[in-house]
């Protein structure tokens, strides 16, 4: 058995890591979730579809099918698609290259340029590359110290965070409710951001996208492994 005063040390150096780990993943989160909503608005601006809000798009769907709009009901079935195998891409990239992001970020980033090349390509090729894209990018980071987090959609994150705010105005101390709010700032940071960008380059500002991937990972290749594995489920 360790002495006393060793032991001591070593509960607070392992305290210390979990504390940085907890905010180098909430940094990464925050990171993601700029892309997200930065790419998010480029594409709807430029097509009018939603490259990583798929609630909107399941909407919308419903709406066409009450419609009986056969044509916008197979294109949105198609973007609904492409974004679940996006998430099932971005794991096996994960899965299969050691659960380490820089190599998902790097698909990501090449995918996002592909999808900017949108005056050598249809736009319906950038449209889908941009939506696998995001839906890959799920895998980066899933939860942060045991809390679950999504980095492409933040619905979830403000029902937790509601929920964590009842429960704290009835006196209950829920734990982690208001890193809940790190996902949604970024979004709406990243989204006020790739709607400027937009507005001057058109579907060319998806450039801007795939250079912020690119440097994202490039930062995960400085996170330590053992936190990038506590970023992912098993």
């Amino acid at each position: 058995m360790l002495p006393k005063p060793r032991r001591i040390f070593n509960n607070h150096r392992l305290a210390r890591a979990r504390i940085w780990r907890g905010r180098i993943g909430l940094f990464l989160v925050a990171a993601l979730s700029m892309l997200s909503g930065m790419t998010d608005a480029i594409g709807f601006m430029a097509t009018g579809d939603f490259v990583s809000f798929m609630s909107g798009n399941t909407t919308r769907l419903a709406v066409e099918v009450s419609e009986g709009n056969w044509r916008a009901i197979l294109h949105l079935v198609l973007v609904v698609i492409t974004f679940v195998m996006g998430n099932s891409v971005g794991v096996v990239i994960s899965r299969t290259t050691g659960r380490r992001a820089w190599p998902l970020m790097l698909c990501i980033a090449a995918l996002l340029c592909t999808a900017a090349l949108s005056t050598l390509a249809p736009q319906a090729l950038s449209l889908f590359a941009t939506i696998l894209a995001m839906g890959a990018l799920n895998a980066a980071v899933e939860q942060v110290n045991g809390l679950p987090i999504g980095v492409t959609y933040v619905t979830g994150a403000l029902s937790r965070f509601g929920r964590g705010l009842g429960g704290w105005l009835t006196g209950e101390r829920p734990l982690g409710w208001r890193v809940q709010l790190v996902p949604w700032s970024g979004m709406l940071i990243g989204a006020i951001v790739g709607a400027t960008l937009q507005n001057h380059l058109g579907l060319r500002a998806l450039w801007v996208s795939g250079v912020f991937a690119l440097v994202l990972g490039i930062t995960f290749t400085q996170v330590p492994r053992r936190w990038q594995l506590s970023y992912t489920s098993r």
